[in-house]
């Protein structure tokens, strides 16, 4: 019996640390890429392309189960910047400024190794994200050798980096509009809205305009997870007036808190086992040469160990913003190459910028998959090397 709970006890450290999500998504990927190049593949790519009524396998899971997905990334980042790490202009500008700088170096790395050839510049975008699951993964199997505080810092320049991914999804991979569907989805929004003003606080009207709304931005042109960030925006984020002060039980963090295990141990990893397989027959080290692998995995790799450290040093060398307590700059190089992991919203953003053509995709899933091993690899090294925080400073 001691053994029994001893291994429940285990199972659920790992269930709540932060690594857990990470691992599991790691599994995943590995996974795909193995039946990806195995006599299933047939089998594999097939489950995918096999129609479930309007859509198929592959499109229920990027366009429905992702729209899940953003629904948390949307609450997480109306928490956290109304009660959480960003809620304040002091805590926003470190974080900020690094995400920023970690976007734009890596699109300018993608776009001048790829300006010979317009048919790919659409792919500008991919190596800009950093997947939060994978980063922190990583970061957490590191344990006290980083100091909270880069933890922090990581969790915020994500969430901020979230919020730019969700903007160029809306605006840049948008096409095809149709206008009658997007007044629709406008009109819904804005009983949304008028529901949070009146102070509904039950979930169970908001997730049902919330399926309504999926579907009018699905068929607007728009893509259909933008629903899931536009819902986020509108759950209140307050208790009932007998627990006012009790935030954690308002609906935006029962929904949170609910939806959390699911995204984290079900559709993530269901996306990437999706989404990772590719065949590697015939590719080798001329693949990786190739000017669209190449661009995003530097992208990820060097654009964002450029963007995020040299923009963080740079804010803190002006004054700009303070360093992360009892942070060296050994553990911010660290992080910032680990924010070159984009693999989960760096793979969505490639289906979306080259959505009909498998051949493009699969060269994408290359460079994303090459430049994100890199960045865990090196950045791992580089913050085992680094001076371990001291007493009482992790």
């Amino acid at each position: 019996m001691q053994g029994a709970t001893r291994h429940a006890s285990v199972f659920r450290e790992f269930i709540d640390s932060g690594a857990a999500g990470g691992i599991v998504l790691m599994v995943a990927a590995a996974l795909a890429l193995i039946v990806a190049n195995s006599p299933l593949a047939p089998a594999y790519f097939g489950a995918l392309a096999t129609y479930l009524g309007p859509l198929n396998v592959e499109h229920w899971i990027n366009d429905g189960l992702m729209a899940v997905f953003f629904l948390l990334v949307g609450l997480e980042i109306k928490r956290e910047f109304l009660d959480g790490q960003l809620s304040t202009w002091s805590r926003r500008v470190l974080p900020g400024l690094g995400a920023a700088g970690g976007m734009v170096v890596p699109a300018l790395i993608y776009v001048v190794i790829n300006s010979g050839n317009p048919d790919v510049l659409a792919g500008w975008a991919v190596p800009t994200a950093t997947d939060i699951a994978f980063a922190l993964g990583v970061l957490s199997l590191l344990g006290n050798r980083v100091p909270a505080s880069m933890k922090v810092f990581l969790t915020a320049l994500a969430i901020i980096d979230d919020l730019g991914a969700v903007l160029i999804i809306a605006i840049f991979y948008t096409d095809n509009l149709s206008l009658p569907y997007l007044g629709c989805a406008a009109a819904v929004l804005f009983v949304l809205i008028a529901l949070n003003r009146m102070s509904v606080l039950t979930l169970v009207p908001y997730v049902a305009l919330g399926v309504v709304l999926w579907f009018l931005v699905l068929r607007s042109g728009v893509h259909a997870t933008v629903a899931g960030v536009a819902l986020a925006l509108t759950i209140p984020l307050r208790a009932s007036p007998g627990i006012a002060h009790d935030l954690e039980a308002s609906p935006l963090h029962r929904l949170e808190h609910a939806l959390h295990g699911v995204v984290a141990f079900g559709i993530v990893p269901i996306f990437g086992f999706a989404n990772a397989g590719v065949s590697l027959a015939g590719m080798g080290l001329a693949t990786l040469a190739q000017p669209l692998t190449l661009g995003i995995a530097l992208g990820l790799f060097g654009g964002k160990l450029v963007g995020v450290f040299g923009t963080t040093l740079l804010a803190i060398r002006l004054q700009l913003a303070d360093a992360p307590a009892n942070a060296r700059t050994g553990h911010i190089l660290g992080v910032s190459v680990l924010c070159g992991i984009g693999f989960t919203m760096s793979l969505f953003i490639g289906l979306l910028a080259f959505p009909d053509n498998q051949a493009i995709q699969d060269d994408v899933k290359v460079g994303i998959l090459a430049g994100s091993l890199v960045a865990a690899v090196v950045g791992t090294i580089i913050l085992l090397l680094a001076p371990p925080p001291g007493p009482g400073e992790d």
